[in-house]
């Protein structure tokens, strides 16, 4: 999914998930236009809430390729006024190229976050946690424990591994260092800066 199309759905993610019943047509066209594996169906519809099941959704979309907006988007046939908005606000957008991006000073760029902006970019961060930690250096072994001690809380999950990445790595563990596996990872910048900023 491209970076833009990303940071609109993170932008809108409460919004969406408040107006969409996903399990009725949503998630039955996505499985059908093979943007959703059969166990993510199952791991959307497990969840007790409508808007839980949303979130599940939103967090799972990012990850399924190029055609997985462009198919969200036609699968919201019975949502017209969520599709509309949404793509009014693409039109109107200004795209995210290097040059949009608020170029961050390099007096943040150099310091070690606090645990109150790892907390922050941790309750950002969707599907695409697992991969930022594996290229700050966390073991296989690590993320399995981050997630099995935080099994009701991906939050704690993401925030437990930015800890321990920052005290294994002490004034190495930057904001820039962060920066690089979050691009790595395809998190637009403006995640780290709102973070940051």
């Amino acid at each position: 999914m491209d970076p833009e199309h990303r940071a609109l759905l993170r932008a809108h993610r409460l919004d969406l998930s408040g107006q969409l019943l996903v399990s009725d047509t949503i998630v039955p066209f996505l499985y059908q236009e093979d943007i959703l594996t059969e166990t993510q169906v199952e791991d959307i519809e497990s969840q007790p809430t409508n808007t839980q099941k949303s979130l599940k959704l939103l967090d799972i979309l990012p990850s399924r390729g190029p055609r997985a907006f462009d198919a969200f988007l036609r699968s919201l046939d019975e949502f017209s006024w969520v599709r509309d908005k949404l793509l009014l606000e693409l039109r109107t957008r200004p795209g995210p190229s290097s040059t949009d991006v608020r170029r961050l000073p390099d007096s943040v760029l150099q310091k070690v976050p606090s645990d109150r902006e790892l907390s922050r970019l941790a309750s950002r961060l969707g599907a695409e946690w697992e991969p930022v930690l594996m290229d700050l250096g966390l073991s296989p072994e690590a993320l399995f424990r981050c997630r099995s001690d935080h099994v009701l809380s991906t939050h704690g999950a993401v925030l437990a591994g930015l800890v321990q990445w920052r005290r294994s790595e002490g004034k190495k563990a930057t904001a820039q260092r962060l920066l690089q596996s979050l691009t790595a990872a395809g998190v637009h910048p403006s995640v780290l800066e709102d973070v940051l900023m």
